[in-house]
């Protein structure tokens, strides 16, 4: 039986995209909800201050699509600590917010913020609530970005390939394949966690738009709009595409306790986790291997 989650994050232009790209979302609509009014139009949600939240109804495959795999790939999509605001757009009806209607999401959603809380600094600012109310948009707000592919959009571009890619199998290839098609260091860094030499490695200083995949698997990990410089000579990330891609492990080794990053489905090991990365994208820096990686251009 399809199921069905309402999702506000920002202009809903652009979060109706991204979501009607993933395997699984069989439709999605736009609309307004959880206000005071009856049937509000557009400028009364921008202007008169209903109290609603633009929002997109998502219809879905659960057989296809969990709702802890949507709600990660939707929490990709938004900064999950701005209040009343994403992107350029500032206002209550901007504010980040997952409404349910059927009573057994609520522990699944619930569980999925405790575990985003675990990655941020910050309080989690994506509002839990029953739906009370929901109203379409008008038809001119539906669909928006296929009817003006140039329109604005709050999301950045590279952001969709996320919606596009994450679904796909990576599986592990052995360790003899693994020698095979990877280059000593690259099998030493993700296979024996080896670390490679500050500033003497392809992508620390590369910031060109696209994504950073699993070098192993091609799994996708990490995307050039979260890429920062962090001056440690590695790149460095605010977070990855999608938490479930990265499993994080304590690390005892060299006398020290760090935080292990790895790849999920190849296992790699990537690098480490640290808590002194910028504060306005959640304060997290996670260092990686560029022998770890492989950078897919935007391009292709």
């Amino acid at each position: 039986m399809n199921k069905t989650i309402y999702l506000a994050g920002g202009c809903f232009w652009g979060t109706e995209k991204y979501l009607s790209l993933i395997k699984g979302v069989l439709s999605t609509e736009v609309g307004y909800a959880n206000g005071k009014t009856i049937n509000p139009t557009y400028e009364d949600v921008c202007r008169r201050r209903t109290g609603h939240a633009e929002t997109v109804k998502v219809t879905y495959n659960p057989d296809e699509i969990s709702l802890t795999k949507l709600l990660n790939l939707f929490f990709a999509s938004i900064d999950t600590t701005a209040v009343n605001r994403q992107g350029n757009d500032i206002g209550s009806q901007y504010r980040s917010g997952i409404y349910f209607t059927d009573e057994s999401d609520k522990q699944i959603i619930l569980e999925s913020i405790k575990d985003l809380s675990k990655i941020y600094k910050d309080p989690i600012a994506v509002e839990v609530l029953n739906l009370n109310n929901y109203y379409p948009a008008e038809e001119y707000h539906q669909k928006y970005l296929d009817k003006n592919p140039n329109g604005y959009c709050h999301i950045g571009k590279s952001t969709f390939d996320i919606a596009r890619n994450t679904q796909a199998q990576y599986s592990k290839k052995n360790k003899e394949e693994l020698k095979k098609v990877l280059t000593p260091l690259q099998y030493e860094v993700t296979q024996n966690n080896a670390t490679e030499p500050p500033f003497r490695n392809e992508y620390f200083d590369n910031f060109d738009e696209g994504i950073y995949v699993d070098i192993a698997t091609g799994e996708p990990l990490f995307s050039s709009e979260d890429k920062f410089d962090s001056g440690c000579g590695w790149p460095a990330f605010s977070k990855p595409i999608d938490k479930k891609l990265v499993k994080e492990i304590i690390d005892k080794s060299h006398g020290m306790q760090r935080i292990e990053v790895r790849s999920s489905n190849g296992d790699s090991h990537l690098g480490h986790v640290f808590t002194d990365g910028p504060r306005d994208r959640g304060g997290l820096r996670y260092c990686i291997n560029s022998a770890s990686l492989k950078f897919i251009p935007k391009k292709k």
